[in-house]
């Protein structure tokens, strides 16, 4: 999408190319919680081994943070990444780790990637699988989550995670969701196909009360 490689988007907002180097916060040793496609614990495993060859299912999130413009911040992911590296993807997408709630996750990883403190409402969960090339695959059942920025919205992305960052309107990611899915991570493809269909009206409701005067920075 031409948009991607230029100083703005379509709907004015800066774009970052510059993230900042900070302490490891993915570590191949932390232990994933193993669940059932119910979602109920059913052990634990290290993140490598977990998503070594088919993968095992395990619990994760994928949050979609906007700001007070109604946008929807996207990035793309590190070239260290093991899996999916320098494709774009949703705000922030994770795992929490054992003993860790899914709502504490988000919160924490969050501030680990992108800098900034955030309130996330769950909007459902799904379980999924997708393989990249020989190196491993995700099997996940995760929660999908809608966020917006408690105070500042100044993003300082984690250099060992995020190579890039855009804030893009709902229609701008519709056409590059549309147009070359290619460059976007399946369960970001997958996640956006959801929010814009069945759960719309929760999403447009979302970023309408985020976009009202008094909102900005609310928890």
């Amino acid at each position: 999408m031409p948009f991607l490689s230029e100083v703005e988007s379509e709907s004015g907002k800066a774009q970052g190319s510059v993230s900042v180097m900070r302490a490891p916060v993915s570590f191949a040793n932390e232990e994933l919680i193993l669940v059932d496609s119910d979602d109920r614990v059913i052990g634990y495993r290290n993140k490598f081994q977990t998503h070594e060859g088919a993968g095992v299912l395990h619990r994760a999130f994928s949050a979609f943070l906007f700001n007070h413009q109604g946008q929807l911040l996207v990035h793309q992911r590190s070239r260290e990444k093991p899996l999916w590296p320098g494709f774009w993807t949703n705000s922030c997408c994770s795992h929490p780790r054992r003993g860790e709630t899914i709502g504490s996750a988000v919160k924490r990883r969050i501030r680990e990637e992108l800098g900034i403190d955030a309130v996330a409402t769950s909007v459902y969960k799904f379980e999924y699988q997708a393989r990249y090339k020989n190196v491993g695959s995700e099997h996940e059942l995760c929660h999908v989550y809608l966020a917006r920025a408690i105070g500042s919205e100044a993003i300082s992305a984690h250099a060992e995670e995020v190579m890039e960052w855009r804030w893009l309107s709902l229609d701008e990611v519709d056409a590059w969701h549309t147009d070359s899915p290619e460059e976007l991570t399946p369960w970001f493809r997958q996640e956006w196909s959801a929010l814009r269909t069945r759960y719309g009206a929760q999403l447009e409701r979302f970023v309408q009360e985020i976009k009202a005067p008094g909102q900005r920075g609310a928890a």
